[in-house]
């Protein structure tokens, strides 16, 4: 893996993701996606769909609003125990939250989420720990603050009413629960899955996109029978990090992490963490949130959540296991675990993304060895771009161009030279040995997509 700060310049330099709000010097903690980036998160949101959805034979997807009645966060929890603890530098005026300040000066030996607020203060006095801005460890006591961003909604000032903006995706699936059983006729045990935005207006270390303000998150949750639901919780711990692997990550790069401190509620809790640049840090995590989450909004909405077994005709409110990773940070791990710098025998540098062809922005570059092929370079690139996401590139050496796919990790670049006129066939090049063969136009299509097979 990569020096952090090489990946971040890589990332505004080859068009994958830059500052939001960049000509006005920038937002804090906001990112924009570019037309590489956007790529590879799509690419990477079609994987997680493909394992979790598509080829989960009672899995169903849903697409919620963002914006939800207000009950929905009195039953979730979030109005009365969202909050944050937050502290100020005295001396800056620099805000942090306390929690992520006292993990990142232990280097996560640290566990500040099992810390009561009197113990945090405890620990920044005693270890006097600095302000990461001006190095002085002067701190206001610690206070706490909702996360939720609120807005409202109606048309006068006298008719408005107090709406979040959703800081999970979550009880997209939860509300839709009933919804979801009885138009798909589900029976359990069964999952819904959500791909979509979330908003917390938290204090964030700035580690580029690991923690951001407005994220995309990508869950899947899991409806069971009690005595079924501590199986499945295994599974899906399992399951997250086989899909990791799938898409490319080195299995001694994961680690699990159980949770030392579990919601009131939850029966098991669980993190994947990965050995990103800055350290290990929390990928995805696993819950076992037990009845609660449909039992709350069964009290709140009047609504009746039990589910009858067709079979036995036994009647409960069914238990959930929540499978949740963003989308946002697992694209900053991808790019970490797929950054590479290879000596060369000439004595060069090579920078290289080695992503799986499955999640590569582009899976082919078209690269005519001289203009005047350009013709014939278009009219192959026009014929695989019905298929594939391919990109064009006739600026500077051939050497230089591989060189430039190389750093947005395209598996294969395809070079039209002047025997292509003649025998009609291509050179193709693979991106992580940089070996070459020749094969025939006609036969692309197929090669190409055994090499990004999912």
């Amino acid at each position: 893996m990569g020096n952090f700060d090489k990946i971040v310049n890589l990332c505004k330099n080859r068009g994958i993701i830059f500052q939001g709000s960049d000509i006005y010097d920038g937002l804090a903690n906001t990112w924009d996606y570019g037309p590489v980036g956007v790529e590879l998160k799509n690419n990477i949101k079609r994987t997680w769909w493909k394992k979790f959805v598509q080829e989960s034979a009672n899995s169903f997807g849903v697409d919620a609003d963002i914006l939800m009645h207000p009950k929905v966060w009195e039953a979730s929890g979030h109005v009365e125990g969202f909050n944050d603890p937050k502290i100020d530098c005295k001396n800056c005026k620099t805000r942090y939250g306390a929690d992520h300040l006292i993990e990142d000066f232990s280097k996560d030996k640290v566990n500040a989420d099992i810390m009561s607020f009197a113990e945090m203060e405890q620990y920044i006095a005693e270890h006097k720990v600095p302000c990461p801005k001006c190095g002085k460890s002067n701190w206001t006591n610690i206070k706490t603050f909702n996360m939720m961003f609120s807005t409202s909604r109606g048309l006068t000032d006298e008719n408005q009413n107090l709406i979040y903006l959703r800081p999970e995706t979550a009880q997209g699936e939860f509300v839709n629960f009933l919804n979801v059983q009885r138009s798909m006729r589900a029976k359990l045990p069964f999952g819904i899955a959500q791909i979509g935005k979330a908003f917390r207006n938290e204090v964030t270390p700035g580690n580029f996109t690991f923690r951001t303000i407005e994220f995309e998150q990508m869950e899947h949750q899991w409806f069971c029978k009690p005595e079924d639901s501590m199986n499945f919780y295994e599974e899906f711990k399992q399951k997250a990090v086989d899909y990791l692997v799938s898409i490319g990550f080195k299995r001694e790069n994961l680690r699990y992490h159980d949770h030392d401190k579990l919601a009131f509620y939850a029966k098991a809790a669980c993190d994947v963490y990965y050995n990103f640049p800055i350290g290990w840090k929390e990928l995805n995590g696993v819950h076992h949130r037990g009845d609660w989450d449909l039992s709350r909004h069964q009290e709140f909405s009047g609504k009746s959540m039990i589910y009858t077994d067709p079979f036995t005709n036994e009647k409960y409110i069914p238990n959930v296991i929540e499978y949740s990773i963003g989308a946002d940070r697992l694209t900053l791990a991808v790019l970490c675990e797929a950054y590479d710098e290879e000596k060369l025998p000439d004595g060069d540098t090579r920078v290289v993304l080695h992503f799986h062809p499955a999640i590569a922005p582009y899976k082919v570059a078209i690269l005519p060895l001289q203009k005047n092929l350009g013709d014939k370079a278009r009219e192959v690139y026009n014929a695989l771009a019905k298929n594939f996401m391919v990109t064009y590139d006739d600026a500077g050496s051939i050497g230089k161009r591989y060189r430039r796919q190389d750093e947005i990790g395209t598996p294969m670049c395809i070079t039209i030279d002047f025997d292509t006129l003649n025998d009609n066939t291509v050179t193709i090049r693979d991106r992580d040995t940089m070996e070459q063969i020749r094969l025939n136009i006609n036969g692309l299509k197929d090669y190409i997509s055994k090499k990004i097979e999912y």
